[in-house]
């Protein structure tokens, strides 16, 4: 009752009051910064704002097998909206987040994630999607980035792990780039879907081996699978994974 009480009156105004805050910052900071990396800077420090406000405690594991100057599609479960802040906060790698066209609909924060360099994906034009993820693809070459996608297509409501969209395999092919496997726990008792009311706990962000794909089977059903295998393993690290 207290702990309800607590993020009611005192977390959730605070987390509103970072991310208005941190939301300005980062428009100011996109007037001059064309290629989105101070944008993303202010992002992170959003992002610790916000789990340090819940009162999140975080344990981080495979840090060491990040290479920070390649590029990476990092793939990741998706349960909570503080999946985001933890990744942001957490994750050493530049990188962009690829979502769905209609959040770049929504006035402040359509703009700012345009500015910011990330990726709006139409899910109801296949032929579109394609056509941006293509270009994803270039660009992360190009310039070096990585791209996040959480390749569920969405928050999954349980909790468990959802079948993968092929996108993610898809724009690694296509760009020739790794994949980097991510997956976290605890954010879903921390903020559940459908809820704004914010609560402290401990969560785990594991980081999983790097899978190469330049010499990989182009097969995207079959690489889509072994993302999905990946990541399931990093969410349950004593489970024996099964198809």
């Amino acid at each position: 009752m207290l702990s309800t009480l607590r993020a009611a009156l005192v977390t959730a105004p605070l987390i509103a009051l970072a991310t208005a805050m941190m939301g300005s910052i980062n428009l100011l900071v996109a007037l001059w910064d064309s290629k989105g990396d101070t944008q993303l800077a202010v992002a992170r420090a959003w992002g610790r704002m916000l789990l340090a406000i819940a009162g999140v405690r975080v344990h981080v594991e495979g840090l060491d097998k990040i290479d920070p100057k390649r590029s990476y599609v990092v793939v990741s479960n998706h349960v909570s909206y503080m999946d985001t802040p933890l990744i942001l906060a957490q994750l050493p790698v530049n990188f962009r987040f690829m979502a769905k066209k209609e959040l770049f609909q929504i006035p402040f924060i359509g703009g700012h994630l345009q500015k910011a360099g990330h990726i709006a994906v139409p899910r109801n034009d296949p032929r579109a999607a394609l056509k941006v993820m293509s270009s994803a693809g270039k660009i992360m070459k190009e310039r070096g980035i990585s791209v996040l996608v959480f390749p569920e297509g969405g928050r999954s409501v349980s909790g468990k792990l959802q079948p993968f969209k092929d996108g993610a395999a898809y724009l690694a092919l296509k760009g020739a780039v790794p994949v980097l496997p991510i997956a976290h726990q605890g954010t879903h008792e921390v903020l559940p879907m459908h809820s704004w009311l914010v609560r402290p706990g401990r969560v785990t962000l594991r980081v999983g081996d790097v899978i190469e794909t330049e010499a990989a089977d182009t097969d995207r059903a079959r690489l889509t699978e072994q993302l999905r295998a990946a990541v399931d393993g990093l969410r349950n690290p004593e489970a024996v994974y099964t198809a």
